[in-house]
């Protein structure tokens, strides 16, 4: 019963809420983040979210969420290092997770959730395996089960095992735990990462790493 409508009604409801009560901090952070990324202060990226029943294939959908890194280039007129655009700015962003917070527009869509799986990146779904799409069987989240387990220190099969206990047990309380698990971990900022430099490879590198290692055996 709550899987399948409380979570829905109550990901709306409270994500409407959190809309207008965080509407003076996400006016703020677009001003401050037009100035510090002189331009556009918005990343927008397409995301694979839940599967649908009909095509037997994930929803792309686009994922809204605040710039962390400038689109400074080079002499080349090509993009710089990961290193190089991210600022101070993106710095706290990311250390706070204020970056996420427009994700709240993608759940009032009903494209995510609150809590569930993370949405990774569209190149990466012909790597999955039918077991490791089980998690595109519910609506992706802000935040996961595998978030408040390491986040960005879980290999990748670890985190596709925790995305699928999710899928498997979810229900209210277990959704509160994670809420309260994800609160703490960002007021302390446990875990908080770079994407694109951490030890952790893209999984569509890992797997074809996978593959070629077990051709060569």
């Amino acid at each position: 019963m709550y899987a399948k409508c409380l979570k829905r009604v109550l990901d709306f409801l409270l994500s409407l809420i959190a809309l207008a009560v965080l509407s003076p901090i996400l006016l703020i952070l677009t001003v401050v983040g037009a100035i510090a990324m002189k331009g556009n202060p918005f990343f927008t990226q397409l995301r694979p979210g839940k599967i649908d029943k009909r095509t037997g294939k994930e929803k792309i959908f686009r994922l809204i969420k605040f710039r962390t890194m400038s689109n400074a280039k080079d002499r080349d007129g090509n993009l710089q290092p990961d290193e190089v655009r991210l600022n101070r700015y993106g710095k706290f962003l990311r250390s706070t997770s204020l970056d996420e917070l427009l994700e709240i527009l993608n759940i009032l869509k009903f494209y995510m959730a609150i809590v569930g799986p993370r949405p990774l990146v569209v190149k990466y779904l012909p790597y999955f395996t039918e077991s490791e799409r089980v998690r595109h069987s519910v609506r992706p989240g802000l935040t996961g089960f595998a978030q408040v387990n390491g986040r960005n220190s879980l290999k990748w099969e670890e985190k596709f095992a925790y995305d699928l206990e999710y899928v498997q047990n979810i229900t209210f309380r277990n959704d509160v735990m994670i809420i309260m698990k994800t609160i703490r971990s960002v007021l302390v900022r446990e875990n908080i990462g770079v994407r694109g430099m951490e030890t952790l490879v893209d999984f569509d590198t890992y797997r074809k790493q996978q593959m070629e290692n077990e051709n060569v055996h």
